[in-house]
């Protein structure tokens, strides 16, 4: 039983550790960096369609305004 013991603490001491020494901390930053910048607009006009524009033949039909009616009084 003491083998295993010793198997078990042999294994613990090899374990991988974290370097806590000062030399591997990261160094503190004297100063912030700047906000980052906003993204420029592109503004870019479009040209029209060089087919043209589609027009179907009852698009009128479509959107054509009712008559009011009026409120019964």
């Amino acid at each position: 039983m003491d083998s295993k013991r010793d198997l078990h603490e042999s294994i613990e001491e090899d374990e991988c550790t974290t370097p806590r020494s000062g030399e591997y901390r990261i160094p503190v930053s004297s100063v912030c960096p700047p906000p980052p910048r906003k993204k420029s607009k592109v503004v870019r006009n479009r040209d029209p369609p060089r087919n043209g524009y589609f027009q179907p033949p009852d698009l009128e039909a479509l959107f054509c305004a009712q008559l009011r009616r009026e409120a019964c009084t």
